[in-house]
């Protein structure tokens, strides 16, 4: 084959645009530090830098927001916790203090007072948020667990009880001991006219009570001026379609003709300031009787009422239904600052109100508009509020705990007996010192007078006898109580710190993860410097020496052999 000097220059010109051509490729790889800048140059490559590409953002996404994320929420809920356990633990020590001997009114008023502060502190410390949203509050992370300010809003609710609800009060008869003063203790009788005050009048009766979550419940009438009182529910199963069937007391101890042991029972409404006879007293006396007090949020039972409802019990052969559930349904409107929000806890329909606090009405202009809360408690397949994060490949931890888990009604409600009982002593130690300085006022000659003042003074004396073994009474059972209190915080404590645990190790494992995928696309996408640095240098040194050999054979030509 015959080879000219054209054909020299142009095989020369070519190399060296091939050579400056993969010199250029080095140069952009030294400058971008990638191996490829388009899929065309290697699929391989780009189908794999793809992939790894979208495992480093998920796993950066996991490691460096969720996970910081979840153990800031878990942080903030088991500072909560500790200072609830904290609260707890203190009210056992002031009730452990109230059981002690001797208990003097000094004690009792120390004690008295750290039990407001204590009780006015637990459920603020279920306030508690985190970038505001409210930890204990389930989904409704922009509602808080308790009323932030008094307000008037009527809910319906329906508690969910069982058995294991029911228990006793002693309630002390004072009668007239603590309206006698010096103007008219010659006067006053025990409400009875003409009959003097003595010690008989003074009685003490213990009966079982529900204590239902709140006081001050609504005390109005229907639209058929009857009174309102709570609807009781018993569960009895479920129907041919899965729902659960129920009966209801009502209908005055009528027999149910399809259950001959289920017996109704009506429920009458009293207040905590009836006398002749007060509640407690009227419920002591008559064994059918089901009493509620709007007031003191109770319901007193009978003692027949109290057999039948403790004979309630779950069947074994239900696994999705609790025959032995109670379910009582009340109304109430009037909320003080610090009470517990009720769609938190319960199933219950509350009005709406708009931005400035007023309920909003229907088309007719008169109806409240409803919201309601936790239709699925109701049911076999109710859904408990639990929010999880994704913290990891297909691995997600849950990050909350329930106010339902912790911040129990029975608490505040506990301290309020415990303060109204120690009220009661303190009055009655009053009326005692009251009765004292009369008598001491008065001359050894009025004998009548003296004589009414030391009935007076023996049925006083007497009342405090038995609101001070109240008070003892009172103060054992809340250590038992606030222990159990207790010993659930301390139980979602540990549930807190398991899952804190376990976002340590995933922690760890997505750190591991998220430094291999990065180690992996970095060697499948990044260049070698050093390597890539040589290569560029040698081509650069090619280069230059194919210019200078292509400069020699273009110089020569044919013409100059001629």
């Amino acid at each position: 084959m015959r080879i000219t000097n054209k054909i020299m220059q142009r095989n020369n010109l070519s190399n060296i645009n091939t050579n400056k051509m993969y010199q250029d490729k080095l140069s952009t790889q030294m400058s971008t530090q990638k191996k490829i800048n388009r899929p065309s140059e290697d699929p391989v490559v780009a189908i794999r830098s793809l992939r790894l590409r979208s495992n480093v953002t998920e796993i950066t996404q996991y490691y460096s927001k969720n996970i910081p994320d979840a153990e800031s929420w878990i942080k903030i809920t088991e500072d909560a916790l500790s200072k609830l356990t904290d609260v707890l633990s203190n009210m056992i020590g002031q009730c452990t203090r109230g059981t002690n001997n001797p208990f003097t009114s000094e004690d009792r008023g120390i004690v008295l007072e750290q039990l407001k502060l204590l009780s006015e502190e637990v459920y603020a410390t279920g306030d508690a948020d985190y970038a505001g949203r409210y930890v204990f509050t389930g989904y409704r992370t922009d509602t808080p667990l308790s009323f932030q300010t008094g307000q008037k809003q009527h809910y319906t609710i329906t508690e969910q009880l069982d058995k294991n609800a029911i228990d006793s009060v002693i309630s002390v008869d004072t009668g007239k001991v603590l309206d006698i003063n010096s103007s008219n203790y010659d006067k006053i009788d025990n409400g009875t006219a003409n009959t003097p005050i003595t010690e008989d009048d003074i009685s003490s009766v213990e009966v079982h009570r529900i204590r239902l979550a709140y006081n001050d419940c609504l005390d109005a009438k229907d639209n058929n001026n009857k009174d309102l009182v709570p609807t009781i529910s018993f569960v009895t199963g479920t129907d041919g379609n899965g729902n659960i069937t129920t009966k209801t007391w009502a209908d005055g101890g009528a027999k149910d003709t399809s259950d001959p042991a289920f017996t109704k029972y009506q429920i009458e409404k009293m207040h905590s300031f009836d006398t002749n006879p007060d509640p407690y007293s009227y419920v002591a006396g008559k064994a059918d009787a089901v009493v509620y007090v709007p007031e003191t949020g109770e319901l007193l039972l009978g003692e027949d009422a109290y057999q039948d409802l403790m004979a309630r019990k779950d069947s074994e052969s239900t696994a999705n239904v609790n025959e032995g559930e109670i379910r009582i349904t009340y109304e109430k409107e009037n909320w003080q600052k610090g009470d517990l929000r009720p769609e938190h806890y319960f199933y219950c329909k509350a009005d709406k109100l708009d931005d400035l606090g007023n309920v909003v009405t229907g088309a007719d202009g008169k109806t409240p508009e409803k919201i309601e809360y936790n239709d699925t408690y109701l049911t076999t397949s109710a859904e408990r509020q639990v929010i999880e994060y994704d913290v990891g490949f297909n691995q997600s931890v849950r990050i909350n705990s329930r106010a339902d888990e912790c911040f129990n009604h029975g608490i505040g409600r506990e301290v309020d007996d415990m303060m109204n009982a120690m009220q009661d002593v303190q009055d009655l130690e009053k009326a005692v010192a009251d009765i004292e300085a009369i008598m001491e006022k008065l001359d050894e000659s009025q004998t009548t007078e003296l004589g009414i003042l030391q009935n007076q003074l023996d049925a006083a004396n007497k009342a405090l006898t038995y609101a001070k073994e109240k008070e003892q009474k009172m103060f054992e059972g809340a250590i038992t109580a606030f222990q159990k209190y207790l010993d659930e915080t301390n139980l979602c404590v540990t549930a807190c710190g398991s899952r804190g645990s376990k976002l340590d190790l995933i922690k760890n494992r997505s750190q591991s993860q998220k430094t291999t995928y990065e180690t992996l696309k970095s060697e499948n996408e990044d260049i070698d410097i050093t390597e890539v640095a040589i290569q560029l240098n040698s081509a650069e040194l090619t280069y230059d020496a194919a210019l200078m050999a292509a400069g020699k054979v273009m110089k020569t030509t044919l013409l100059d052999f001629i």
